[in-house]
């Protein structure tokens, strides 16, 4: 089997491609990596003209020497000390523009990654895990920035000190710089091979990170359970099986990276012993000076030296090399849903829905929705249920188009969905998920997330329709509450009535609550609905329910069963001919009764 190109993160793209994505998060930093990169130039330079002056300082300076004569030596000597320390100044501009300049690449980096994830649609993802993408983030990214800062300052030094430095051993002597005719090659065949051999296993081993950082993802939000059910062993062992699991693909990768650097060795004193004996024998028979020889061991140092810089920036390129292939697959996700060409001034004039024969599946699986078609009026209360799988949530997540529809069409105001743009259908249409979400930070800071101007007066309003205003005041800040991350010193209840009075705050023309008062008292449920249906007249209101009750008074009920319409009607029309819905009334009102 044909293996990757090392630079190759795909094998239908190529590093110049890779580059071309990458180089838009330089931005603002490219003149300190250019200016990086010519310091470290002008560093190795001045580096390499040391051992010149040391080979006149060895065969004149030092006969001059004997004759009494000093001031050659204190004279070559001082351009020495002065080359040198004119190496260390540029070497210490050089790092710190080269760390300006990666950090200021990963910078842009992840906000580029970021701003491609916030552009994703649900489809996007539910191919991508949450923790993957963390790790991208993270660790992936970080992995890339010490490439990069590797690459400017190793992976530029160690090139210009090696050729450089070989250039003038060939000046020197000829001959002797023909033994890296024969070490240089074999480095080079034997890194590339163990780069290809080690880059499956450094990919499988990022795999092993994704599945450890989901495990520790769920852990941490279900540590309530955990502690409730006592469980704290059975997952300190599980979370130990996937950290050893990482260990394990770590060490099968690195393992073969590592031997990069005593291979290194091995032909560095190979060319030593090599070099020092038969530049001994051409001192002896007068075929080469004593400075010539100095100088040429001191070339032969960098030459070394740069090898195994090489062999360690090669090194973290093969180790970046997975990371960059993740991160580039993000930026290359398109997003499932777009609305690039749509009118800016198209708004939703009313709350009006329509699904004209409509099948939706997730990804290239079976329809979980088949031919639905239902009129909902400007205005109406609907009520939606059926029995677990049968598709409640995805149907209405297709009115803000959060998934696009296999067939058919749905049209909100009288045009199909498609033809909005997102923000303009979403500030019209108003969804309280099913999983409540809030976010650090106060009451009022989560309830502006509706709507990000409004007054105190309207986040009140808002607040008092979803029965949450009196618990808010029973707090000792009111609305200056810190919720804390994801509201964790609220109840489940409280939390439903604070996502709702968000919803509200947006003044939607369609509110869509998706099983939304599942964790308040009855008594709690029938005052919303009472407020919504006195305060939002116009408003279209779709109630997701496993209780009959909370939606027996709607306009008009939808049953669905296994992805398609059982029935429509009002609920005593229902009672009369849909026998599922009356199973379900009937199981309930037993357990009242």
């Amino acid at each position: 089997m044909e293996r990757d190109s090392i630079f190759d993160y795909d094998r239908s793209k190529k590093t110049t491609g890779v580059i071309k994505k990458l180089m838009p998060c330089l931005k603002g930093y490219g003149r300190y990596t250019v200016f990086s990169i010519f310091t470290i130039i002008i560093e190795a330079v001045f580096e390499m003209l040391i051992p010149l002056i040391m080979k006149v300082l060895i065969d004149t300076g030092i006969e001059e020497a004997k004759a009494g004569n000093y001031a050659p030596v204190f004279k070559y000597g001082g351009i020495m000390i002065a080359l040198a320390l004119l190496s260390l100044f540029f070497g210490a501009i050089s790092a710190r523009l080269a760390a300006i300049s990666s950090t200021g690449f990963v910078t842009g980096l992840r906000s580029k990654v970021f701003n491609k994830i916030q552009s994703f649609s649900f489809s996007n993802m539910d191919k991508f895990s949450t923790a993957s993408l963390i790790t991208r983030l993270t660790n992936d990214a970080s992995m890339i920035q010490n490439a990069f800062h590797i690459s400017i300052r190793i992976g530029i030094r160690a090139p210009v000190l090696l050729i450089v430095a070989t250039i003038l051993t060939i000046t020197i002597n000829a001959k002797l710089s023909l033994i890296f005719a024969f070490a240089l090659p074999v480095l080079g065949v034997t890194f590339a091979l163990l780069a290809s051999i080690a880059f499956p296993r450094l990919k499988k081993m990022l795999e092993e990170y994704d599945s450890m950082n989901a495990g520790v993802q769920e852990n941490l939000i279900g540590i309530r359970v955990i502690k409730a059910f006592v469980s704290q062993k059975r997952e300190k062992e599980s979370f130990n099986k996937k950290s050893d699991r990482v260990k394990d693909a770590g060490i099968a990768a690195e393992s073969l990276l590592i031997l990069m650097q005593p291979i290194s060795m091995l032909v560095i004193y190979a060319v030593m012993l090599a070099v020092g004996y038969f530049g001994g024998t051409m001192i002896m028979n007068g075929a080469m000076s004593a400075g010539d020889f100095t100088s040429f061991l001191s070339y032969i140092a960098q030459i070394l030296m740069s090898v195994i810089m090489i062999s360690l920036t090669f090194m973290q390129l093969v180790l970046s090399r997975a990371s960059m292939a993740r991160v580039i697959e993000v930026i290359d996700e398109e997003p499932y849903i777009t609305d690039d060409n749509n009118d800016p001034d198209l708004t939703v004039k009313d709350g009006s829905i329509e699904f004209n024969n409509v099948s939706f599946a997730y990804g290239e699986g079976l329809n979980v929705l088949c031919d639905i078609n239902l009129r909902i009026e400007p205005g109406e209360t609907v009520g939606i249920i059926g029995g677990t799988g049968s598709a409640k949530t995805t149907l209405v997540q297709l009115i803000p188009r959060l998934y696009d529809v296999k067939s058919g069409s749905v049209k909100v105001g009288g045009v199909d969905v498609r033809d909005y743009k997102l923000k303009n259908l979403r500030d019209a249409v108003s969804m309280v998920l099913q999983k409540n979400v809030l976010f650090s930070g106060t009451i009022e800071e989560n309830l502006r997330w509706g709507k990000h101007d409004a007054t105190m007066n309207e986040i009140i309003e808002a607040a008092k329709i979803a029965q949450a205003h009196d618990f808010i005041m029973s707090f000792p800040n009111g609305y200056q509450t810190d919720l804390g991350q994801g509201g964790v010193n609220v109840s489940g209840g409280q939390k439903q009535r604070l996502t709702i009075a968000r919803a509200l705050l947006k003044s939607p023309k369609v509110l869509i609550l998706d099983d939304s008062t599942s964790a308040v008292d009855t008594n709690t449920d029938a005052n919303i609905r009472k407020a919504l249906k006195e305060k939002t007249k116009d408003l279209t209101t779709i109630i997701i329910a496993q209780r009959v009750n909370s939606i027996m008074e709607a306009d008009k009920i939808v049953v669905l069963n296994e992805g398609r319409i059982a029935d429509i009607g009002k609920h005593d029309e229902l009672l009369r001919r849909c026998e599922i819905y009356r199973e379900v009334y009937s199981s309930q009102t037993r357990e009242v009764g």
